[in-house]
Formats: C-alpha cells, sequence, structure tokens
C-alpha cells in the first residue's frame, strides 16, 4: 500500500521543502500540506506554485491534526523549533527532516521529542544554485540519492514510512549511521562548499588590485561557472551545517589546504613534474566520480 499522511506540515519552504510539497500533492500522498515560514510572499507563491494548501507563520498553529512534520530549515533552528511545538504533537506522528548533518542533531531531536513521536532522520542529496521556492520542482529529486540515517531509537514503522514518501520522489534510498553520514558529506560536500565560497571571495580580493582592472568575471569561461555553481547556496543554512559539522570539517579543511600548499610550492619552484604528478592524480580521482 502506498503511504498517506492526513496533513504534512512543511517547516521552510524553500527548494527542498517546496519540492517535496509538490510531489506530496502531485501524487495524493498527503490530503493537505501546510507550509510554515517567516515569509508571507513565500509562502503566497508557495501556494501558487502548488506546493502547500495552506500556511502559517506560527507553527504552533499548523500542528493540530498533523500527522508528519518535515523540518526543511537550517540546522541549527531544529532545537528551537522542536522544543517551541513537539509537545503539541500527537502520538504517533513522524517528525523527519532534510538537512545536511545528521549525528548529534539526530541524537538531539530524538531527545526533544515527547514518546510516541517518532524522529527519522533524511537527508535527499539534491538541489541547485539557487534557493527559495520559486526554484521548487517536482523533478529534483528523480533520480537523487536520499540517506536515511536511523538509530536503535528508530521506530520500524516511521522509517519505513519515510522510506516510502523519498522513494514516490523518484530518490535512490539508501540507510547510513548518522555519525559516518556527516563524515562522508563533510568530505564530498561540506568540503567543496568551503573551496567554492573561499574561491570566489579570493578572486573578489583580487579585483581591482590594479588601477582600471576590468571586471574579473566578465573573462569567466565555463571552467568557473563549474567549479563555483554552488558558492551560490544560502549563507544562513551553510553557516549552520559548517558549525556543526565542524569537528568533521576541520580537519578535512586541513588536508585540502596541505594539497594546496604543494601545489603553490611546486609552482613557486618551477617543478613542473611535481605539477603534472598532481594534476594526473586529481585526474585520475575525478575519473571515478560519478
Amino acid at each position: 500500500m502506498t503511504v498517506h499522511f492526513k496533513q504534512v506540515t512543511i517547516v521552510g519552504v524553500g527548494l527542498i521543502g517546496g519540492s517535496l510539497g509538490m510531489i506530496l500533492k502531485r501524487d495524493g500522498l498527503a490530503d493537505h500540506v501546510v507550509g510554515v515560514g517567516r515569509t508571507i510572499e513565500n509562502l503566497e507563491l508557495a501556494i501558487k506554485l502548488g506546493a502547500i494548501d495552506r500556511y502559517e507563520q506560527d507553527p504552533t498553529r499548523a500542528m493540530p491534526g498533523t500527522d508528519l512534520v518535515i523540518l526543511a530549515t537550517p540546522v541549527g533552528s531544529y532545537a528551537p523549533h522542536l522544543k517551541k511545538w513537539g509537545g503539541l504533537l500527537a502520538e504517533g506522528t513522524i517528525v523527519s527532516d532534510v538537512g545536511s548533518v545528521k549525528g548529534p542533531l539526530v541524537e538531539q531531536s530524538e531527545s526533544l521529542l515527547p514518546a510516541g513521536v517518532h524522529f527519522v532522520g533524511a537527508h535527499p542529496i539534491a538541489g541547485k544554485e539557487t534557493s527559495g521556492v520559486g526554484a521548487a520542482c517536482l523533478d529534483l529529486y528523480q533520480n537523487a540519492l536520499c540517506l536515511l540515517t536511523p538509530t536503535t531509537k528508530t521506530n520500524p514503522e516511521a522509517l519505513h514510512k519515510i522510506q516510502q514518501i523519498w522513494e514516490a520522489t523518484g530518490s535512490t534510498v539508501r540507510s547510513i549511521d548518522p555519525f559516518l553520514h556527516d563524515w562522508v558529506l563533510g568530505a564530498v560536500s561540506h568540503l567543496p562548499h568551503v573551496a567554492a565560497f573561499s574561491l570566489m571571495n579570493a578572486l573578489n580580493d583580487l579585483q581591482g588590485q590594479t588601477k582600471g582592472d576590468p571586471d574579473l568575471l566578465d573573462f569567466s569561461g565555463g571552467g568557473l561557472r563549474d567549479t563555483t555553481r554552488i558558492a551560490a547556496s544560502s549563507p544562513e543554512m551553510w553557516r549552520d551545517i559548517f558549525l556543526w559539522n565542524r569537528d568533521n570539517l576541520i580537519p578535512m579543511i586541513e588536508a585540502f589546504e596541505q594539497h594546496l600548499g604543494r601545489m603553490k610550492t611546486y609552482i613557486k619552484e618551477h617543478d613542473g613534474s611535481g605539477i603534472e604528478h598532481e594534476i594526473a592524480k586529481a585526474r585520475d580521482a575525478r575519473q571515478r566520480l560519478k
């Protein structure tokens, strides 16, 4: 039997939450989808785009009748949200999320919910360089990977329902330990974002160092666009991700600094073979990327 909910409340109706809401409504997976957010204009746009049926700015007004809550806000906001309205949820309600950090947040979220309310961590690995519900679409999750992060406390039935939802979006669903998730995603997602943000800021600092310099970005090609596409991401969202995954991210940044320093040394010392070796290693690793 296809999973179905009476009312799904999406807290944070942006690209990720809005796209999920569109799919829930299109496929009849929920009788009613309620959006919670801070900006009336964004919430009204969500209704216009078919992502939600109605909205509330006060989340406590959205919780009565809800049997599934999706947290799609910056991960640092989870605790304040759950403390505010977690106690209003009926027994059997499922709370899930879409955040890019899991380990400590899953533990915290489980501890903040009352007995009988089930938390299931989820992370759809999908997105665009733009944020906001205006960028939401029905095919965002098609052929994407969605990671579920169950613990020993996870209710099996709730886990199965969340798996069914993400499979319905077109995602391939896998389960992974929450703390292993943070190490893996720190390497393949969080560190690349650090690099992209830093590269754009370096280019910005170089701009105008010589009088009469043209705008550097006027001369950029596909290489810069491909390398820095993710630098257009949400500052609020990525601030929280970096801080909550800092134990994994700091040593990863240090490893990146070592490789950057090595390349700097080879260039400074006119070591062509060293440069070529570094590039060849990177090329071979890149060819393994799916």
